[in-house]
């Protein structure tokens, strides 16, 4: 199985791949001097198999490594992500970290 982690800046996303099938996908928008995550989502037959953190994680890395941008968590699971991620709280947004 192939797994391809990418960002499609032309549709301001990130998506998880598998054998070239989406299998999850975190929408986000650019504000300012914030990155707003605004959705995510994984495909009912890929649920649980935690892409849906892997995918977050890829993102966030690729935020930290590339811009000077803070993070808002306006999605659920994005939020959930920090919470069980502590250590990454920094990259939050002081509005609303």
């Amino acid at each position: 199985m192939t797994k391809r982690l990418e960002h499609e800046p032309d549709q301001r996303r990130y998506v998880l791949r598998l054998d070239g099938r989406v299998a999850c996908v975190l929408d986000y928008r650019e504000l300012g001097d914030t990155v707003a995550f605004v959705r995510t989502f994984t495909n009912p037959p890929y649920r649980g198999a935690g892409l849906a953190s892997e995918l977050v994680r890829f993102a966030v890395d690729d935020v930290e490594a590339r811009t000077q941008q803070r993070i808002v968590p306006s999605c659920w699971y994005v939020e959930q992500w920090f919470d069980r991620h502590p250590d990454r709280r920094h990259l939050l947004d002081a509005r609303t970290a």
